[in-house]
């Protein structure tokens, strides 16, 4: 897998993976790799790999493509390192997915260097390792009695650099510096930390003595896996003949004399990664006492990457936590605010989501000549899909609804937009309801939804419009959906809800269902208001104190009995 790394623009520093032969760049949504800029195209330029080459093709964007300044024409061939400009933003292009550009501080200023994962056969049997420590004990496996000053001065100086640093980007380059004062005879070190997320080992930094010598760094992932695997601190006073080592090209390439690697050991006993330290001069060669050095600090480095990879977590916790409460505070803005004032009417409304963001949606629209439109809906899934959708909803029921001229030719239209394929497996149920005031009578298409439940006067409930129902929002296109006309009597009062009402479940893992519900519906006072609250205080009093695992949406309305 190739990958992107953003080196100019407002993305400068994010690395964007090319994954599969085919990924197009662009500002829709639809793009593998979305680029949001304004004078990027929609569909800006792609990116293709054939028999294990990468090219790049201009999709007759606006303001082109471009490779090392030069406009791309037909297909162009991308070599490693090439730069890759779409307007304003310009990526490096990087054909192993283990080579990145690394950001370390320098005594002499900062350097890039660029690393890479190297695959090297399995190591042979007879290891010439020269000495081990087992790391994975803490600090009280370790001899302190040897080399105690060196050690001593080394655990300072890590705890003092790493008390106070918080990110991992502050972290590791004090780390470095830190051994570097401690290892005089040090080259080169780097540290690789395993991605939480994939599992791959992802080099993080690199320091050089000489900055002369920033050639590119190639890591042997068989010493790293090893190392980590055994929980093992190694040394090897010459790496280039140690046996542990055959066939690593990492290591033959560029000679290594003697090198230390040591596993970080998070608080749990796992290997977050490791530090490798090593040095071209074979007349310096590092020693055991050096070996329990760099293990020392390994342990309390371990947790200050522990710590800080918390600290980052909880960041992006807490940002997407602020982003939710906007959203929510939008969300929110799609739904009435006030309920409708017809006379001799009655309404009532509610509605929580499971989490901040939701799928569940109801409405109030007015209509010419004093009718009114009572939407109910439910959007496949929860969270933030779900409620992007049931804002693309909302916006599209008004606009159906004022350019049809009856509410099935409305739902009609409303089908059609979401049977586009940008929407993939996601469906809509809902229920729409025209009451006219006037004739006292409500109108009513089904889209996949709970048919709506009328509850009489005398206390009578009866599902309405159930025969009519069609299939759902978004399956399949050119569905002609029925309507329905019922007359409301004084008292009459209809009930639009979502699954999230019936399938309401208690500790014992019973469903909320059908059944109690409209028990509730027959013995709940008359009236909208009376009848909306009856039904939620049962469904907590069912509930108890199970958290709720759905979105909860209720609509009652019905003309007063008087």
């Amino acid at each position: 897998m190739a990958e992107l790394r953003a080196i100019h623009g407002p993305v400068r520093g994010q690395v964007l993976p090319v994954e599969g032969d085919l990924i197009v760049l662009g500002r829709h949504p639809d793009c593998h790799v979305i680029l949001e800029s304004g004078s990027v195209s929609r569909q800006h330029a792609r990116i293709l790999r054939i028999d294990g080459r990468y090219y790049v093709e201009d999709l007759d964007s606006r303001n082109g493509t471009f490779v090392n300044g030069q406009a791309v024409e037909g297909r162009q061939l991308l070599a490693d390192g090439d730069q890759l400009a779409i307007c304003d933003l310009t990526f490096t292009f990087h054909a192993d997915e283990y080579v990145m550009a690394v950001a370390a501080e320098h005594p002499q200023g900062s350097i890039a260097a660029t690393i890479t994962m190297v695959d090297d056969d399995q190591p042979t049997s007879g290891s010439t390792i020269m000495s081990k420590v087992d790391v994975a004990s803490g600090s009280t496996g370790l001899q302190l009695e040897v080399n105690p000053q060196a050690k001593l001065k080394a655990l300072i100086e890590i705890l003092q650099n790493l008390g106070k640093a918080l990110e991992l980007s502050e972290v590791l380059p004090k780390l470095l510096d830190s051994l570097f004062t401690v290892f005089l005879q040090a080259d080169r070190g780097f540290i690789v930390l395993k991605d939480q997320a994939t599992g791959r080992l992802v080099p993080k930094a690199v320091k050089h003595r000489n900055p002369e010598s920033e050639e590119s760094v190639r890591i042997s992932r068989t010493i790293i896996n090893s190392v980590m695997a055994v929980r093992e601190a190694i040394l090897s006073a010459d790496a280039a003949s140690d046996s542990r080592f055959d066939m690593a090209e990492s290591i033959v390439d560029f000679q290594i004399r003697s090198m230390m690697c040591a596993p970080l050991i998070d608080s749990e006993g796992n290997a977050l990664g490791v530090i490798q330290i090593d040095t071209l001069d074979q007349r310096s060669r590092f020693s055991r006492e050096d070996l329990e050095v760099l293990a020392s600090v390994a342990i309390p480095a371990a947790f200050a990457v522990e710590n800080a990879q918390l600290h980052e977590a909880a960041v992006r916790e807490r940002a997407l936590e602020r982003e939710l409460t906007v959203a929510h505070e939008v969300q929110q803005g799609f739904l009435p605010t006030v309920r409708p004032g017809i006379e001799a009417y009655e309404f009532f409304e509610f509605y929580r989501p499971a989490r901040q963001l939701g799928g569940d949606y109801y409405d109030y629209v007015s209509l010419p000549d004093g009718r009114l439109a009572v939407v109910l809906a439910d959007v496949s899934g929860k969270g933030i899909a779900a409620s992007l959708l049931m804002a693309k909803l909302s916006a599209e029921t008004r606009f159906s609804l004022a350019a049809e001229p009856t509410p099935a030719h409305a739902i009609g239209r409303l089908n059609g937009v979401f049977c586009g394929s940008i929407w993939e497996d996601r469906f809509v149920t809902l229920v729409l309801c025209v009451l006219d005031p006037e004739r006292n009578e409500v109108t009513i298409v089904n889209a996949g939804h709970m048919p709506p439940l009328l509850r009489r006067g005398s206390g009578e409930v009866e599902a309405v419009a159930e025969s009519e129902i069609q299939l759902p929002l978004g399956v399949k296109d050119d569905v002609v959906y029925p309507q329905s006309v019922i007359s409301l009597q004084q008292g009459d009062c209809l009930t639009l809800y979502t699954d999230g009402i019936t399938e309401a479940m208690n500790a014992q893992d019973e469903l909320y269902g059908n059944e109690r519900l409209w028990s509730q519906l027959r013995g709940a006072p008359p009236g909208a208001e009376a009848i909306g609250q009856a039904i939620l205080a049962d469904v907590r009093r069912f509930v108890g104190t199970r958290s709720q695992a759905d979105d909860l949406c209720l609509t009652c309305f019905g003309r007063r009995a008087s």
